[in-house]
C-alpha cells in the first residue's frame, strides 16, 4: 500500500513538473502576415472618387465577401495549428494586408514561423506617444487660407484620420456650427460612430465624422483601469485631442486656462473633418491596436493618417523598412492615403529617428518665436528670468518674504530626512505652517526630480495646502541645468532651470538670512515678488530644431547602419503648442481639469503637416500622396526669421549649433509655397518595391513575403528612388542618380539648375537648364564624384529656379568614403 501511494505521488509530481513550463511561459502579442492578397489589392471592384482618383471600393459586395473569406481562413488556420485555449486571436487584418494579431506564447509563435501559409511573424513592440499661434507663424491666415476662401473653408472636403488616444468630443475645437454647415461631399468616406463611456452617439456631429476604438491588444497584455481606460473613443489622456485640434480644430477657439485668456487656437485645416481611431490607453499601448486602426482607417476612406504615436525603438530582427508597422504604412500609401508620422523624441543624438521609410513623411519639431518669460524680482532689485505660466504675486511689485524650504521645516518634525521632504516641497507636513504662510518658498531640484519620483504637482499641492504666496524651483549645481517647459500653475510659481540663475538667488538669500552657530536660520530678511508669466513675447531667432526632436541619419537595422533615405523629412512647429485637452488628463495630473494644454514634442509637429497636407489635397484633389509629400519637402525653407540657417538645440540647455538635413530634413514647412510648388516628384508602390530590392544585403524572399511583390526590377542604386532629396550613405568614386520632375502648373516654365556641393564631392547636373510644359516631365541627371574621402556625411542642395518664381530645393546628404 505504501509503494502504491508513493508511485501515485510520484506520478502527480511528474504531471505537475511537466505543466510548469506551460504555466510559466510568458504570453505576448504577435503580428502575423499570411499568404494571399488583402481586399484592397485582390481585384475587388474599384471606385472613382469625385476628384477622379481610383481607389479600392471596400464596401462592395465582392469586397465584403472576400473580407469574410480572409477572416474565416485566419480562424481555420489557427484552429488547425493550435490547441483550444493556447491562443487568443485579437484581430484579423484584411483590408490592406492579409494577417492577424494573436496573443500566445513564444513557443507557439515558433510554430507559426514554420507554417507554410505564413509570411512573417513579429512580436509586438508596444506603442508610445511621441509627446494657437502656429497658423500665424506659418503664414496660413494671410496665405493658404485666403486662397481657400478663409478659415471657414480651409480643408473643406478632406478627412484626417487621427490614430491616437481618442478625442474629447465636448471640446469647442470639435463643435459643429449650424450657422456654417459643411458643404462638401465626403462620399469617399464611410466610417462609424462607436459609443461607450463618456462618448454618446451625438459625439459624431459632422465635424467628428467617425469614431472607433481598438482595445483587444491592450486588454490582452494589461489589466485596464476602468476609471481611465474607457472602452470608447473618449480621450482620457488628452494627447489625441491635442493632436486632432492642431490638425483640424475649429478656427478661432478661445484658449482660457485658470481664467486667463491666452489667445485663440485654430487647426491647420480648420474645416477638415476628423475621423477618430483610439488605439492607445493610459495604462498601455500595443502595435496590434495601432495597425488594426490603420487597417480600418484605410478601409473607411480617410485622406490622411496622422501618427503621433508608434514604436519607440527599431525592430530587432528585421530591416527597419520591413517591420510590420512600416509595411502597414506602405500599404496605406498604396491605397492612396497620405501618412505622416512623428520622427521621435530621442534627440539630439544622431540616428535616433523612429520614422524610417520613404513612403511616410517623418516630422521633426521646432520652436516658434513665441515664448512666455517669467521673472523673479529680488529685494535688492535684481530680476532673474525663468519659466512658469502663472499670475504675479501682489501685482508683481509688492515684495513677500522669501524662504528656503530647508529653513522652513518643522523643528521637531518626524518626517524622513530625504530630499523630497527636506528641499523638494513634496509634503506639506514637513513645513512649519506659520512660517511659510504668505511666503515665497524656494524648492530645489534634487534626487527626487532627477529620479522622476518627485513632481511639480506635489509642489503645487503643498503650496495650496499651506497657502504659500508662491514657489520657486531652483536648479541644483549637483544635477546641473534642467529642462523647463511652461506649465499653467494654479498658484504663483516659477521654474529656474539654470544653475547660474539659481546661484544669484541663493547668494542674495544668504546675504539676507541670519543663522545661529548650528546653521539654523533665525532671521528672514530676504524678499521677492513673482512677475506676470502668462503674457507671451514674440522676438528672437526662430525656428530652431527642438532638443528632443530625433535626428538622422536614417538607418536600416538595429545596428544603425545608415541607408539612402533622408530622415526626418521636414520640420514643423512642435514646441509649446496650445491645443485642445481632456480634463481627465490621466497621464499629466498637473494639468487635470484643463481644456487646453501647452505641449512640446514631435507629436505636435506631426498634425501641423497633416493639416497642411489637407490644404494641399483640397487645392489639388487628384494629387497622389507622394506628390503632396514632394510639394511639402521641395518648398520648405532652411532659413530662420533672421535670414540665417536654422539652428538646432544641443544637449546643453540654451546651446545651439549649425543644423543639417539630419536635424530638419528639407527645412521648415511653407504651406503657401507647398500649395503651388511648380514641380513635384512622385514614387508609387512599384518604385518602393524596386527601392527595397536594390538595398545591399537585403533578403529578397523576405521582401516577397512581406509585400507580396517579387524583385522583378530593382534600382541601379537605392538613391535612385524618386524622392525630393538625395541621400548617399556610401559614395565610392562616382555615382549618377536621376530625379524626374512633373510640372503641375498650368503654364510652361523654364528652370535653371544650380548646386551647392557637399564637402568632398563635385556635383554635375544635366541638363543645366530646361523648359517643361504643363503636365510634362523632365529627368535631371545628378553626377557625384569623390574628391576627398570624408568618412562622414556632408551636405548640400540642388536649387531649381523657375521663370515663374517657383523654387525647388532638393537636399543632398552624401558620405564620400573612397576616391577609388
Amino acid at each position: 500500500m505504501g509503494d502504491s501511494s508513493a508511485s501515485s505521488l510520484y506520478q502527480v509530481l511528474l504531471v505537475f513538473v511537466s505543466l510548469i513550463p506551460c504555466f510559466a511561459e510568458k504570453w505576448d502579442i504577435y503580428l502575423v502576415l499570411m499568404e494571399g492578397d488583402p481586399v484592397a489589392f485582390h481585384g475587388s471592384t474599384f471606385t472613382t472618387t469625385n476628384d477622379n482618383t481610383i481607389k479600392p471600393n471596400f464596401n462592395s459586395d465582392l469586397s465584403k465577401a472576400y473580407a469574410k473569406k480572409l477572416v474565416d481562413s485566419h480562424d481555420q488556420f489557427l484552429q488547425s495549428t493550435f490547441e483550444t485555449g493556447s491562443y487568443n486571436k485579437l484581430y484579423s487584418f484584411k483590408h490592406i494586408v492579409n494577417g492577424f494579431a494573436v496573443h500566445t506564447t513564444a513557443s507557439q509563435a515558433e510554430k507559426l514561423k514554420h507554417a507554410q501559409q505564413i509570411k512573417l511573424v513579429e512580436r509586438d513592440r508596444g506603442a508610445k506617444l511621441m509627446t494657437t499661434y502656429t497658423p500665424q507663424f506659418l503664414g496660413l491666415p494671410q496665405g493658404v487660407w485666403t486662397q481657400e476662401g478663409g478659415d471657414k473653408n480651409a480643408g473643406e472636403g478632406i478627412v484626417i484620420g487621427v490614430i491616437d488616444t481618442g478625442i474629447n468630443p465636448f471640446h469647442p475645437s470639435f463643435a459643429y456650427d449650424p450657422l456654417n454647415p459643411f458643404s462638401s461631399n465626403i462620399s469617399h468616406f464611410s466610417g462609424a460612430c462607436e459609443t461607450g463611456p463618456l462618448f454618446p452617439v451625438t459625439s459624431c456631429n459632422g465635424k467628428i465624422v467617425s469614431a472607433r476604438f481598438f482595445s483587444a491588444g491592450a486588454q490582452a497584455v494589461a489589466t485596464l483601469n476602468t476609471s481611465v481606460d474607457f472602452l470608447s473613443p473618449y480621450d482620457a489622456v488628452g494627447h489625441g485631442s491635442h493632436v486632432a485640434s492642431t490638425a483640424a480644430g475649429n478656427g478661432g477657439v478661445p484658449v482660457v486656462v485658470n481664467g486667463f485668456f491666452y489667445g485663440r487656437a485654430s487647426g491647420m485645416a480648420p474645416r477638415a473633418r476628423i475621423a477618430v481611431y483610439k488605439a492607445l490607453y493610459p495604462t498601455v499601448g500595443t502595435l496590434a491596436d495601432v495597425v488594426a486602426a490603420i487597417d480600418q482607417a484605410t478601409q473607411d476612406g480617410v485622406d490622411i493618417i496622422n501618427l503621433s504615436i508608434g514604436p519607440d525603438e527599431p525592430p530587432t530582427d528585421t530591416p527597419t523598412f520591413l517591420s510590420l508597422f512600416d509595411v502597414y504604412m506602405l500599404f496605406a500609401r498604396r491605397a492612396g492615403v497620405f501618412v505622416v508620422q512623428a520622427a521621435g523624441n530621442r534627440g539630439p543624438g544622431s540616428s535616433t529617428v523612429v520614422s524610417y521609410s520613404p513612403w511616410a513623411v517623418g516630422a521633426a519639431a521646432c520652436s516658434t518665436d513665441r515664448y512666455y518669460p517669467g521673472s523673479l524680482l529680488l529685494g535688492n532689485g535684481q530680476k532673474v528670468g525663468g519659466v512658469g505660466l502663472s499670475g504675479p504675486t501682489m501685482g508683481g511689485l509688492l515684495l513677500s518674504k522669501l524662504l528656503l524650504a530647508k529653513d522652513a521645516l518643522k523643528v521637531d518634525g518626524t518626517f524622513p530626512r530625504t530630499p523630497q521632504f527636506m528641499e523638494e516641497c513634496q509634503y506639506p507636513e514637513a513645513f512649519d505652517p506659520t512660517l511659510v504662510l504668505g511666503s515665497i518658498v524656494i524648492c530645489t531640484f534634487s534626487a527626487g526630480f532627477y529620479n522622476e519620483t518627485s513632481t511639480l504637482t506635489a509642489i503645487i499641492n503643498t503650496a495650496r495646502t499651506l497657502r504659500f504666496m508662491g514657489f520657486v524651483l531652483l536648479a541644483n549645481s549637483n544635477y546641473g541645468d534642467y529642462i523647463a517647459e511652461p506649465i499653467p500653475f494654479a498658484v504663483s510659481g516659477i521654474l529656474i532651470p539654470k544653475v547660474s540663475s539659481s546661484q544669484i538667488i541663493l547668494q542674495y538669500y544668504e546675504q539676507q538670512t541670519g543663522r545661529d552657530e548650528r546653521g539654523f536660520a533665525t532671521k528672514f530678511n530676504a524678499q521677492a515678488a513673482l512677475g506676470e508669466g502668462r503674457v507671451a513675447s514674440f522676438e528672437g531667432r526662430a525656428p530652431s530644431v527642438g532638443r528632443f526632436s530625433s535626428r538622422g541619419p536614417d538607418f536600416i537595422d538595429v545596428n544603425r547602419n545608415p541607408t539612402d533615405v533622408l530622415k526626418p523629412d521636414v520640420l514643423a512647429p512642435g514646441h509649446q503648442i496650445w491645443a485642445a485637452w481632456s480634463p481627465i488628463s490621466a497621464l499629466e495630473p498637473i494639468i487635470s481639469g484643463y481644456n487646453f494644454a501647452l505641449l512640446s514634442g514631435t507629436s505636435m509637429a506631426t498634425p501641423h503637416l497633416a493639416g497642411i497636407a489637407a490644404l494641399i489635397k483640397q487645392k489639388n484633389p487628384s494629387w497622389t500622396p507622394s506628390m503632396i509629400a514632394s510639394a511639402i519637402s521641395s518648398t520648405a525653407t532652411k532659413y530662420d526669421n533672421y535670414g540665417e540657417l536654422i539652428m538646432a538645440e544641443g544637449s546643453d540647455l540654451g546651446s545651439l549649433y549649425n543644423s543639417t538635413h539630419f536635424d530638419f530634413g528639407a527645412g521648415l514647412v511653407s504651406a503657401t509655397r507647398a500649395i503651388d510648388p511648380g514641380l513635384v516628384l512622385s514614387s508609387e508602390f512599384e518604385d518602393y518595391i524596386s527601392f527595397l530590392c536594390s538595398l545591399p544585403n537585403i533578403d529578397r524572399f523576405m521582401i516577397k513575403a512581406v509585400t507580396g511583390a517579387w524583385c522583378n526590377q530593382s534600382l541601379s542604386h537605392p538613391a535612385n528612388l524618386n524622392l525630393p532629396s538625395v541621400t548617399v550613405s556610401s559614395l565610392v568614386k562616382s555615382l549618377t542618380v536621376q530625379r524626374s520632375f512633373k510640372n503641375v502648373g498650368n503654364k510652361s516654365e523654364t528652370y535653371l539648375s544650380s548646386v551647392v556641393r557637399p564637402n568632398g564631392t563635385t556635383v554635375n547636373l544635366y541638363p543645366p537648364w530646361f523648359t517643361v510644359a504643363p503636365l510634362g516631365s523632365q529627368v535631371l541627371d545628378i553626377e557625384f564624384n569623390v574628391i576627398q574621402a570624408m568618412g562622414q556625411f556632408s551636405f548640400g542642395e540642388i536649387v531649381l529656379t523657375g521663370s515663374l518664381n517657383h523654387i525647388i530645393r532638393i537636399p543632398l546628404s552624401v558620405r564620400p568614403v573612397s576616391i577609388f
